[in-house]
């Protein structure tokens, strides 16, 4: 597995495609690692170099002591570009990955080609939920929350069509470093970018889920009219539409980058 060693994190990354073609960067969702992408390596990986990577403190990616912050993770990701040598990019991040995705947006720029945010906000929650969610994971561990994630993440239809893809997301959600997960929580509590979202320029594409519970619509139409020239689509689906609307999600995300 290759890793990139940034000033305080080791960072699991997994680079894909011609090394000539243009970068997309996937960036996933509390809970989750680089794996909630994979389903969409067959769709990107024949025209473009697909970098998915998992954030600090989950998947295989060290999990320095928190509570994080978003200059953190958004730095880690300009540290991978540069790592990489890697300039600019295409950027897709989903809920925490969403939120990293508007920091670069304001804070770099310069690195941005198109941004893709999903299923997200500028602010998501408050403290006392977060705060909440924290004290559960270290007191009782990930499995006392996976459930109630999973029912947040997908619709019940989609549970009952997929139940195999359920229980592997719910695995994913389970081998989540408690502490990597806490200090991202942290950072998700901490910040509200509402203010910051004026100053993004890059063209921008939101994608909200129909019935998410987590980031309701509301917050998706908010990032697209505070954007300048957002566009914004809604998909009938919860949380994770990458892979609840899999082959809707690829259209969109395609015809965005291309235009």
């Amino acid at each position: 597995m290759p890793f990139a060693d940034l000033q305080d994190v080791q960072i699991h990354y997994d680079l894909t495609g011609p090394a000539t073609a243009p970068v997309l960067v996937f960036s996933n969702s509390l809970g989750a690692n680089l794996s909630m992408w994979d389903a969409l390596l067959t769709d990107f990986s024949s025209n473009m170099r697909v970098l998915r990577y998992d954030t600090r403190g989950h998947g295989a990616s060290s999990a320095p002591s928190g509570p994080y912050n978003f200059d953190q993770l958004g730095n880690d990701v300009i540290g991978l570009l540069d790592a990489l040598r890697i300039d600019r990019v295409f950027f897709c991040g989903l809920s925490m990955g969403g939120m990293i995705g508007q920091w670069l947006g304001v804070h770099a720029p310069d690195r941005m080609n198109k941004l893709v945010l999903c299923s997200t906000g500028a602010k998501i929650g408050n403290a006392e939920t977060w705060n909440a969610r924290i004290d559960t994971v270290r007191r009782l561990g990930m499995k006392s929350i996976s459930t109630a994630v999973i029912e947040r993440w997908f619709t019940a239809r989609f549970r009952k069509q997929s139940p195999g893809l359920v229980e592997k997301t719910k695995q994913m959600i389970e081998s989540t470093d408690v502490e990597g997960y806490a200090a991202c929580c942290g950072a998700l509590r901490d910040s509200d970018l509402r203010a910051s979202l004026s100053a993004i320029r890059t063209p921008t594409l939101v994608i909200s889920g129909t019935h998410d519970p987590a980031t309701p619509p509301a917050d998706g139409h908010f990032l697209a009219d505070s954007i300048s020239g957002a566009r914004y689509v809604e998909l009938d689906a919860a949380h994770l539409l990458n892979i609840e609307r899999r082959e809707r999600f690829t259209a969109e995300l395609r015809s965005f980058l291309s235009a």
